[in-house]
């Protein structure tokens, strides 16, 4: 009875992790909205099933939309490059 209950609870785990993994998006966005309707926080929902808003939706977040600052000079990253010497023993 116990080794029935608890593996129903490991499959309901995997399932619901492969839900909000692998499912497309639309779908992940249905399931927020109507269990939303059902009286779960729907802002909770969104984060657990990675559908907040993305770059595409003008949210303003990744900054694409804005206009491109005018380009100057090369930037110095400050990377120099090493040269690392091989010492070969045989």
């Amino acid at each position: 009875m116990w080794q029935e209950l608890i593996v129903a609870v490991i499959v309901a785990a995997c399932a619901f992790h492969a839900a909000t993994k692998y499912l497309p998006a639309a779908w992940r966005r249905q399931i927020v909205y109507t269990l939303a309707r059902r009286g779960f926080n729907q802002d909770k929902l969104a984060k657990l099933f990675k559908t907040q808003s993305s770059c595409g939706d003008g949210c303003g977040s990744c900054g694409s939309c804005e206009t491109p600052a005018a380009p100057d000079a090369p930037k110095d990253t400050g990377v120099t490059r090493r040269v690392i010497p091989l010492h070969v023993q045989r």
